[in-house]
């Protein structure tokens, strides 16, 4: 077991998300680190994550991509598309409803099974997944973050829901390690079905990142860069 990763996974959110409190970061600033990740997803699930998943040579397993890949769509239904770094703030009368528990549970579910295939240190494509979710987890602490902050809430309470956000996708990791050293058979085949669900999360989220990128399909020049950056970063990841 990788303690490092552990502790990469979690205090990735925990420095990101907090910064929210020390410096003033722009939507603007959100949209191009969006960009960057959304691309550098999109990038390693073309690049390493599906090749490696339909060489494994598990039967169907594009229809586990697929159910991943919907499954995302469910998702946020609750989450209000935090993961891609929508901010909606929920007003109510009573200040105490403010606090948006349907998105909480709808990004807790998602990080969780993210977080569940890197139990698998024996893929090619694991520290490729690794960086992806770190990346992609940046923008979410910092979205989440902020989400807290207008909700309502003490910075206390902002910083404890915080750090319950980081333990997830670790949480996700560490259950699927227990769950896969109990598997005698069909081991591999678990974590391929795992690895497939999330990389359609994945194609998801970035697809939705990278259309969303052009506001009123305006090109913008900036964010163009920023994207062939983050798709360079993951080419550069297979030398």
């Amino acid at each position: 077991m990788n303690y490092w990763m552990y502790l990469l996974l979690f205090f990735s959110v925990i420095i990101s998300g907090s910064s929210v409190l020390f410096i003033n970061i722009s939507n603007k600033k959100l949209k191009l680190i969006l960009s960057f990740s959304g691309a550098y997803l999109f990038a390693i699930s073309v690049l390493h994550l599906i090749p490696e998943i339909y060489l494994s040579g598990t039967p169907n397993i594009g229809i586990y991509i697929l159910i991943g890949f919907f499954a995302q769509i469910l998702l946020e239904f609750f989450s209000d598309g935090i993961e891609h770094g929508h901010i909606h703030i929920h007003k109510h009368n009573n200040i105490q409803n403010a606090f948006p528990y349907a998105m909480m549970i709808g990004l807790s579910i998602h990080s969780f099974l993210e977080g569940m295939p890197l139990a698998n240190l024996a893929t090619n494509a694991h520290s490729s997944l690794l960086t992806g979710i770190v990346m992609h987890n940046i923008p979410i602490a910092i979205a989440l973050m902020t989400v807290l902050l207008q909700s309502h809430i003490s910075k206390t309470k902002a910083i404890i829901w915080l750090v319950i956000f980081a333990s997830i996708t670790p949480l996700g990791t560490l259950t699927s390690y227990a769950i896969g050293e109990n598997i005698v058979f069909n081991f591999a085949s678990y974590f391929d079905k795992i690895m497939a669900g999330v990389v359609g999360i994945f194609l998801h989220i970035s697809t939705t990142i990278l259309f969303e990128s052009s506001e009123n399909h305006r090109f913008n020049l900036i964010k163009f860069i920023v994207i062939l950056l983050g798709a360079g970063f993951a080419i550069l990841s297979l030398f």
